[in-house]
C-alpha cells in the first residue's frame, strides 16, 4: 500500500487562529466536498509563509463562508493572511494509481476557487509512469521538467 495524494486546497488563505478552540482545521463544507475532504478526516497542512507543517482533523464551518481556521495547537503554527496547501490522503496497492484522479482547488486571496485541476497518472507499454495536471477541461497543463543538477 502506499500513501496517495486524494485531493488538496492549494494557497487557500487562513481567515483565523483560535487557540481557546478545541483541536482541529475549521473548513468551508463546499471547499471540502469538492476537494473530497471529509469531515474528521486528518489532513497535513503546509504553511507557505513560515514553512510550517501539521497535522490535524477537519471540522466543517459554516457552508459559503470561505473560512480557513486553524484552532488550538495549530493555531500557534499559522495565523490569518498566511497561505497554506491542505492535503488529505488515501492509501492504495501500487497499481490502482492510475485509477485515481486527485482534485485540486486553488484559491485567490479571498478564498475564492480560481481554477479546479485534477492529477493523473499513467504508465505507458513498457510500464512507466507519466504524470499530468489536468483542467477543468481536461486539457493537460504545461508542467516545466525538474532537472537534478
Amino acid at each position: 500500500m502506499r500513501k496517495i495524494v486524494a485531493g488538496k486546497l492549494h494557497g487557500i488563505t487562513v481567515t483565523g487562529a483560535d487557540l481557546n478552540y478545541h483541536g482541529s482545521i475549521t473548513l468551508d463544507p463546499d471547499h471540502c466536498e469538492e476537494a473530497g475532504i471529509l469531515p474528521m478526516e486528518f489532513v497535513e497542512i503546509w504553511n507557505r509563509n513560515s514553512g510550517a507543517r501539521i497535522s490535524t482533523y477537519v471540522i466543517l464551518g459554516e457552508r459559503g463562508s470561505r473560512c480557513c481556521v486553524l484552532n488550538g495547537a495549530a493555531a500557534r503554527t499559522c495565523q490569518p493572511g498566511d497561505e497554506v496547501i491542505i492535503c488529505n490522503s488515501v492509501y492504495v496497492p501500487e497499481g490502482e494509481i492510475v485509477a485515481l484522479r486527485p482534485r485540486v482547488l486553488t484559491f485567490d486571496k479571498d478564498n475564492r476557487v480560481v481554477s479546479r485541476l485534477s492529477y493523473e497518472v499513467t504508465r505507458d507499454s513498457e510500464g512507466r509512469y507519466h504524470f499530468a495536471i489536468r483542467n477543468e477541461d481536461g486539457a493537460a497543463q504545461k508542467i516545466p521538467l525538474r532537472t537534478c543538477s
